[in-house]
Protein backbone atom coordinates (compact mmCIF):
# COMPACT_ATOMS: atom_id res chain seq x y z
CA UNK A 1 0.00 0.00 0.00
CA UNK A 2 2.95 2.30 -0.07
CA UNK A 3 2.48 4.52 2.95
CA UNK A 4 -1.29 4.39 3.09
CA UNK A 5 -3.57 1.50 3.96
CA UNK A 6 -6.10 2.08 1.20
CA UNK A 7 -3.53 1.57 -1.56
CA UNK A 8 -3.76 -2.13 -0.67
CA UNK A 9 -7.41 -2.44 0.25
CA UNK A 10 -10.08 -0.01 -0.87
CA UNK A 11 -12.93 0.32 1.59
CA UNK A 12 -12.92 -0.66 5.23
CA UNK A 13 -11.25 -3.98 6.16
CA UNK A 14 -12.33 -3.48 9.79
CA UNK A 15 -15.93 -4.07 8.68
CA UNK A 16 -14.81 -7.20 6.83
CA UNK A 17 -13.19 -8.52 10.02
CA UNK A 18 -16.43 -8.07 11.96
CA UNK A 19 -18.22 -10.14 9.33
CA UNK A 20 -15.55 -12.86 9.57
CA UNK A 21 -15.79 -12.87 13.38
CA UNK A 22 -19.57 -13.23 13.24
CA UNK A 23 -19.38 -15.98 10.62
CA UNK A 24 -17.01 -17.90 12.88
CA UNK A 25 -19.31 -17.50 15.87
CA UNK A 26 -22.52 -18.43 14.08
CA UNK A 27 -20.80 -21.46 12.53
CA UNK A 28 -20.38 -22.70 16.11
CA UNK A 29 -23.97 -21.82 17.05
CA UNK A 30 -23.02 -18.70 18.98
CA UNK A 31 -24.87 -15.40 18.76
CA UNK A 32 -23.97 -12.82 16.16
CA UNK A 33 -22.37 -9.72 17.69
CA UNK A 34 -23.61 -6.19 17.15
CA UNK A 35 -21.15 -4.07 15.19
CA UNK A 36 -20.66 -1.04 17.46
CA UNK A 37 -19.08 2.05 15.83
CA UNK A 38 -18.25 3.51 19.25
CA UNK A 39 -16.47 0.35 20.34
CA UNK A 40 -14.79 0.16 16.94
CA UNK A 41 -13.42 3.67 17.31
CA UNK A 42 -12.10 2.82 20.77
CA UNK A 43 -10.45 -0.28 19.27
CA UNK A 44 -8.74 2.02 16.78
CA UNK A 45 -7.49 4.26 19.61
CA UNK A 46 -6.21 1.12 21.36
CA UNK A 47 -4.26 0.14 18.23
CA UNK A 48 -3.01 3.70 17.80
CA UNK A 49 -1.65 3.79 21.36
CA UNK A 50 0.09 0.42 20.96
CA UNK A 51 1.45 0.89 17.46
CA UNK A 52 5.06 1.23 18.62
CA UNK A 53 5.02 -2.09 20.44
CA UNK A 54 5.16 -4.79 17.74
CA UNK A 55 7.53 -7.60 18.70
CA UNK A 56 9.58 -9.79 16.35
CA UNK A 57 6.98 -12.58 16.58
CA UNK A 58 4.13 -10.19 15.67
CA UNK A 59 2.66 -9.85 19.16
CA UNK A 60 1.73 -6.54 20.78
CA UNK A 61 3.32 -5.77 24.13
CA UNK A 62 0.98 -3.05 25.28
CA UNK A 63 -1.66 -2.85 28.02
CA UNK A 64 -3.59 0.43 28.19
CA UNK A 65 -4.90 1.33 31.64
CA UNK A 66 -8.59 1.60 32.49
CA UNK A 67 -8.15 5.37 32.61
CA UNK A 68 -6.87 5.32 29.03
CA UNK A 69 -10.20 3.89 27.92
CA UNK A 70 -12.44 6.33 29.80
CA UNK A 71 -10.26 9.46 29.84
CA UNK A 72 -8.50 9.25 26.46
CA UNK A 73 -10.07 6.77 24.03
CA UNK A 74 -13.73 7.59 24.70
CA UNK A 75 -13.32 11.40 24.48
CA UNK A 76 -11.12 11.08 21.38
CA UNK A 77 -13.91 9.11 19.70
CA UNK A 78 -16.77 11.26 20.91
CA UNK A 79 -18.24 8.38 22.93
CA UNK A 80 -20.68 9.64 25.55
CA UNK A 81 -19.03 8.67 28.84
CA UNK A 82 -22.25 7.62 30.67
CA UNK A 83 -22.75 5.01 27.92
CA UNK A 84 -19.30 3.45 28.32
CA UNK A 85 -20.03 -0.26 28.75
CA UNK A 86 -18.12 -3.27 30.05
CA UNK A 87 -15.33 -4.57 27.83
CA UNK A 88 -15.42 -8.35 28.10
CA UNK A 89 -12.39 -9.20 25.99
CA UNK A 90 -9.78 -7.95 23.57
CA UNK A 91 -7.48 -9.37 20.90
CA UNK A 92 -4.62 -7.38 19.37
CA UNK A 93 -1.98 -8.26 16.82
CA UNK A 94 0.50 -6.76 14.40
CA UNK A 95 2.18 -7.68 11.16
CA UNK A 96 5.00 -6.10 9.15
CA UNK A 97 2.90 -6.19 5.97
CA UNK A 98 -0.76 -5.74 5.11
CA UNK A 99 -2.90 -8.88 5.10
CA UNK A 100 -6.39 -9.28 3.70
CA UNK A 101 -9.01 -9.51 6.50
CA UNK A 102 -9.36 -13.32 6.30
CA UNK A 103 -5.58 -13.77 6.58
CA UNK A 104 -5.30 -11.17 9.34
CA UNK A 105 -8.00 -13.05 11.24
CA UNK A 106 -6.27 -16.43 10.92
CA UNK A 107 -2.60 -15.44 11.13
CA UNK A 108 -2.56 -12.31 13.29
CA UNK A 109 -5.59 -12.22 15.58
CA UNK A 110 -6.73 -15.80 16.18
CA UNK A 111 -3.48 -17.73 16.23
CA UNK A 112 -3.98 -19.80 19.37
CA UNK A 113 -6.57 -21.38 21.63
CA UNK A 114 -6.57 -18.40 24.01
CA UNK A 115 -7.63 -15.98 21.27
CA UNK A 116 -10.20 -18.49 19.99
CA UNK A 117 -11.64 -18.78 23.49
CA UNK A 118 -11.99 -15.00 23.73
CA UNK A 119 -13.62 -14.88 20.30
CA UNK A 120 -16.23 -17.47 21.25
CA UNK A 121 -17.05 -16.17 24.71
CA UNK A 122 -20.82 -16.37 25.21
CA UNK A 123 -20.96 -13.18 27.27
CA UNK A 124 -20.08 -10.97 24.29
CA UNK A 125 -22.89 -9.02 22.64
CA UNK A 126 -20.95 -6.31 20.78
CA UNK A 127 -17.71 -6.09 18.83
CA UNK A 128 -15.53 -3.32 17.46
CA UNK A 129 -12.44 -3.58 15.26
CA UNK A 130 -9.73 -0.99 14.66
CA UNK A 131 -6.82 -1.02 12.23
CA UNK A 132 -3.91 1.37 11.78
CA UNK A 133 -0.42 1.43 10.34
CA UNK A 134 2.77 2.95 11.69
CA UNK A 135 4.26 5.27 9.05
CA UNK A 136 6.24 2.95 6.76
CA UNK A 137 6.01 0.37 9.55
CA UNK A 138 3.84 -2.55 10.73
CA UNK A 139 0.05 -2.81 10.67
CA UNK A 140 -1.90 -3.11 13.92
CA UNK A 141 -5.29 -4.78 14.41
CA UNK A 142 -7.38 -4.46 17.57
CA UNK A 143 -10.63 -6.25 18.41
CA UNK A 144 -12.72 -5.28 21.46
CA UNK A 145 -15.73 -7.17 22.79
CA UNK A 146 -18.44 -5.90 25.11
CA UNK A 147 -21.50 -7.21 26.92
CA UNK A 148 -23.37 -3.95 26.35
CA UNK A 149 -26.84 -3.43 24.91
CA UNK A 150 -27.27 -2.49 21.27
CA UNK A 151 -27.59 1.27 20.70
CA UNK A 152 -27.30 2.05 24.41
CA UNK A 153 -23.58 1.50 25.08
CA UNK A 154 -20.59 3.24 23.48
CA UNK A 155 -22.96 5.79 21.95
CA UNK A 156 -21.27 8.35 19.71
CA UNK A 157 -21.97 12.06 20.10
CA UNK A 158 -23.25 14.29 17.31
CA UNK A 159 -26.09 11.93 16.36
CA UNK A 160 -23.76 9.01 15.94
CA UNK A 161 -21.08 10.79 13.93
CA UNK A 162 -18.56 10.98 16.75
CA UNK A 163 -15.18 12.42 15.84
CA UNK A 164 -13.89 11.62 12.35
CA UNK A 165 -10.71 9.55 12.44
CA UNK A 166 -7.57 10.91 10.82
CA UNK A 167 -5.66 7.63 10.58
CA UNK A 168 -6.59 3.99 10.04
CA UNK A 169 -10.17 2.81 10.13
CA UNK A 170 -12.70 1.21 12.45
CA UNK A 171 -15.74 -1.02 12.10
CA UNK A 172 -19.23 0.39 11.98
CA UNK A 173 -17.99 3.31 9.91
CA UNK A 174 -18.55 3.85 6.19
CA UNK A 175 -15.38 5.94 5.94
CA UNK A 176 -12.58 4.11 4.07
CA UNK A 177 -9.16 3.76 5.65
CA UNK A 178 -7.51 6.46 3.58
CA UNK A 179 -10.23 9.12 3.92
CA UNK A 180 -8.10 11.39 6.10
CA UNK A 181 -5.02 10.91 3.95
CA UNK A 182 -7.01 11.49 0.75
CA UNK A 183 -8.22 14.81 2.14
CA UNK A 184 -4.65 15.72 3.09
CA UNK A 185 -3.40 14.77 -0.38
CA UNK A 186 -6.16 16.82 -1.97
CA UNK A 187 -5.14 19.82 0.10
CA UNK A 188 -1.49 19.38 -0.91
CA UNK A 189 -2.47 19.13 -4.59
CA UNK A 190 -4.45 22.35 -4.31
CA UNK A 191 -1.44 24.13 -2.79
CA UNK A 192 0.80 22.87 -5.61
CA UNK A 193 -1.68 24.06 -8.25
CA UNK A 194 -1.92 27.50 -6.64
CA UNK A 195 1.87 27.70 -6.47
CA UNK A 196 2.15 26.81 -10.15
CA UNK A 197 -0.40 29.46 -11.12
CA UNK A 198 1.49 32.07 -9.09
CA UNK A 199 4.73 31.20 -10.89
CA UNK A 200 3.01 31.48 -14.28
CA UNK A 201 1.55 34.86 -13.29
CA UNK A 202 4.94 36.18 -12.13
CA UNK A 203 6.63 35.01 -15.33
CA UNK A 204 3.99 36.79 -17.40
CA UNK A 205 4.47 39.97 -15.37
CA UNK A 206 8.23 39.74 -15.78
CA UNK A 207 7.88 39.24 -19.54
CA UNK A 208 5.43 42.17 -19.79
CA UNK A 209 7.79 44.49 -17.89
CA UNK A 210 10.57 43.64 -20.30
Amino acid sequence: MGTQINDVHEGNPANDLVEIINNNRTAHKLSKLNDSPGLGCIALQYAELCKGNCSINNTVNCKPSEDDFTEVFAPDCGVELPTFGTITGHIVGCQSKYLEPSLAFAHVLVRDSKALSILRNKSHTEVGVGMVRVHKGPFFWSVLFSSGKTNSTFVLENRGAGIQQKKGCYSGSSIPCSAGQQNASLGLNNVMIMGFLCVVYLLKQFHFNL
